[in-house]
């Protein structure tokens, strides 16, 4: 039986709000830290965030996840044209923010606020139309990109661990140092 006091602690304890207490326990052993990229989607922000991977196409990563094999990066390309064409090893979830893009292999066209799955072995060749002046698309890439020739030869090849490597000699060269590419590593 429990004493007056306890019984007092325990009604006392009920007629808190639960909700709104911390998790008291530890973490799960082993858990990676947890990724936090404060005004991820401020589009206009700083210059030097964005790792250039030519003079009109950049990428701004936000986790580079090594130990799964994937990384999602916000892609601008500031020109119009054909960017590229590759073929998935894993599935890519994209999110248009800015913009217009297309593959030339589909009869859709991107736009801001659109969706799109490309599914695992597809080779596709994006394209940004000629009068948009500015694409910016999130894109989630797990695995890589081989990019192919129209007959699907390859030609180079793109994944986490060359965006990582781009982010940490890009970052270390505008005066972020390593440790900003180093801290969205997982």
């Amino acid at each position: 039986m429990k004493s007056a006091s306890e019984q007092l602690q325990a009604a006392e304890h009920r007629s808190v709000d639960q909700s709104k207490i911390a998790y008291q326990k530890p973490q799960p052993a082993g858990m990676v830290r947890d990724v936090f990229v404060g005004a991820a989607l401020d589009l206009d922000g700083d210059e030097r965030e964005w790792v250039p991977q030519s003079p009109t196409v950049a990428f701004r990563p936000l986790v580079l996840n090594v130990s799964q094999g994937y990384y999602i990066n916000i892609l601008r390309v500031r020109s119009s044209g054909v960017l590229s064409r590759h073929r998935h090893s894993g599935p890519v979830h994209a999110f248009t923010l800015r913009g217009r893009w297309r593959y030339l292999e589909h009869d859709w066209v991107a736009t801001p606020g659109d969706y799109a799955f490309e599914p695992p072995g597809e080779t596709h060749t994006l394209v940004v139309p000629d009068d948009v002046e500015e694409m910016i698309t999130l894109f989630h890439v797990s695995g890589g990109y081989v990019y192919v020739d129209p007959d699907g030869e390859p030609v180079g090849v793109e994944d986490v661990f060359t965006k990582l490597a781009a982010a940490r000699q890009h970052y270390q060269s505008v005066g972020l140092g390593t440790e900003g590419a180093d801290a969205l590593v997982r």
